[in-house]
């Protein structure tokens, strides 16, 4: 049963890492109609809030207790900085970046899940961390130099923004792991998406003028798709192959992301796919995989 829930939790890891990947695409095909980075990502939250106040109200009515008030604390911060925090970054960089080099800068999270889990629970890292470090980021290095040769806008800045979105995001898989076994799958992801889509709409009416709201209707499909596709859909599964597997192994299955965006963002975006960018995607995957085969024979 051990080896068919650990197959379970990859194959659900990998479909989520596709669908979630598929984000950058569908905000590039926004970015076309001059949308701005906070109106479009909170019609994505808007669009998916329903579906997680649904099954956060399902899973509390199933709950044999109560959240405590750490609990609610753990929430709301894995929460603000899992799908708030990581999702603006991400957002405004792409509006820099192409989406290969996102997809590209933002899988360093694998690696910084490992250095956080040092950091903060004491976890012995893989015994091939240093060189997976010095593989992955010598990837991102050759990835940011390709984008620096094809584009003459603010690189640097885009990068800096999506880097920080990855260590945000990697807070969150280092944290939930921890909070998925006293909650549970549904009632965790729930609530902890609940919290970040209250935070984007919150920010929206803070920060921008509600006529913002008249969009064209490209941009509302692309916002739903994103919602459905890319937020509802891999965020449950995500969770569930943490679940099963652990973060550090669900981070390294989810190395089939980088690969699947370059594809999309040819086919659909007719981004270039250069020898650079590959060597960059071969030195990331290569990273991540030594982090995973170091998870791996730990369990073993």
């Amino acid at each position: 049963m051990h080896g068919y829930e650990a197959g379970v939790g990859l194959l659900l890891t990998v479909i989520a890492a596709v669908a979630f990947s598929a984000k950058a695409i569908f905000v590039k095909l926004a970015y076309r109609y001059h949308v701005d980075a906070v109106t479009l990502l909170m019609l994505r939250m808007a669009f998916a809030l329903p579906f997680f106040i649904a099954i956060a109200w399902r899973e509390e009515k199933r709950a044999a207790m109560r959240l405590s008030g750490r609990q609610i604390a753990v929430l709301i911060g894995l929460g603000l900085s899992g799908y708030y925090l990581a999702a603006m970054l991400d957002f405004i960089g792409l509006q820099y970046i192409s989406a290969g080099l996102e997809r590209m800068v933002l899988f360093a999270y694998p690696t910084l899940t490992v250095m956080l889990g040092l950091l903060l629970f004491g976890q012995k890292p893989p015994r091939h961390a240093p060189l997976a470090l010095l593989l992955s980021y010598a990837g991102i290095a050759l990835a940011v130099a390709h984008e620096v040769r094809l584009s003459e806008g603010h690189v640097a800045l885009g990068t800096a923004l999506v880097f920080a979105s990855a260590m945000a995001y990697a807070l969150y898989l280092v944290g939930s792991g921890h909070m998925i076994g006293q909650l549970g799958t549904a009632r965790f992801t729930a609530h902890a998406m609940v919290v970040s889509a209250l935070a984007v709409i919150v920010q929206f009416l803070l920060t921008r003028d509600t006529a913002l709201l008249a969009q064209p209707l490209p941009v509302y499909a692309l916002a739903l798709a994103m919602a459905v596709i890319s937020t509802v859909l891999p965020a449950f599964l995500m969770s569930a192959g943490i679940r099963r597997i652990g973060a550090g192994t669900a981070a390294m299955a989810a190395s089939v992301g980088p690969v699947s965006t370059i594809v999309l963002a040819a086919l659909i975006l007719g981004e270039p796919i250069t020898l650079l960018q590959l060597a960059g995607l071969l030195l990331v995957l290569s990273g991540v995989g030594l982090i995973g085969m170091g998870r791996v024979s730990k369990s073993s």
